[in-house]
């Protein structure tokens, strides 16, 4: 089981036949959605299994998948109420998540 201290092995993939990033926590699928339109990207939607809400893991699923975003070259705009919160907490994100 991943721990708190143990989340460096935990990777984001970039589904794009699906229009979503998924991360697998202990065999579990955690997921971002999104729409694409002119090269950009609209978060619609995150979720953290029910077994493993409460954990960090939904933070952590956003803040990779900006990464993963950032690093093809898309800019983003934040639909889902969760990643806006997430993308407001740093600075990092705000030039690439609207």
């Amino acid at each position: 089981m991943n721990n708190y201290n143990n989340r460096d092995n935990l990777m984001v993939h970039h589904e794009k036949d699906n229009n979503r990033f998924t991360m697998s926590i202990d065999g579990e699928i955690a997921k971002v959605v999104y729409q694409l339109r002119d090269d950009k990207m609209y978060l619609t939607y995150s979720e953290v299994p029910y077994t493993l809400r409460g954990k960090g893991y939904g933070k952590e699923l956003v803040e990779r998948t900006f990464e993963q975003l950032t690093k093809e070259g898309y800019t983003a705009v934040a639909v889902c109420s969760y990643i806006k919160a997430v993308a407001r907490r740093s600075e990092k994100w705000k030039s690439i998540i609207e």
